[in-house]
């Protein structure tokens, strides 16, 4: 398949991701399962995990803050683009903090 279709179907599935517990218990003779655990929702009211859905166990840490302990520098006083809605947009990259316009001016000399 193309690649950018690819990168959709993931993105799909990532924007779709569920947060899990692992559950030890259960009748695994029944389930016939490869592995000995089953993967509960931890919402409620959001279905069990199927083969090809993406999952995780803890939720990601705030990269717009700084935490030493694991490595991150947050965003504070970083450089973005006013004008992009991308990831070096302000409005993403300063994580709704607002942020300061600022404008520079280059000067060089010409030969």
């Amino acid at each position: 398949p193309p690649f950018r279709d690819i990168g959709t179907n993931l993105k799909d599935r990532f924007d779709g991701a569920s947060k899990v517990l692992v559950n030890n218990q259960g009748n695994f003779r029944q389930f016939r399962r490869k592995f000995q655990f089953q993967l509960i929702p931890s919402n409620a009211d959001h279905k069990l995990p199927g083969r090809h859905d993406l999952v995780y166990f803890e939720n990601s840490p705030d990269f717009c803050t700084t935490n030493y302990q694991l490595g991150l520098e947050g965003t504070s006083g970083r450089s973005c683009n006013a004008s992009s809605n991308g990831l070096d947009g302000c409005e993403l990259m300063c994580c709704g903090r607002g942020y300061r316009t600022e404008i520079r001016e280059h000067v060089e000399r010409c030969n």
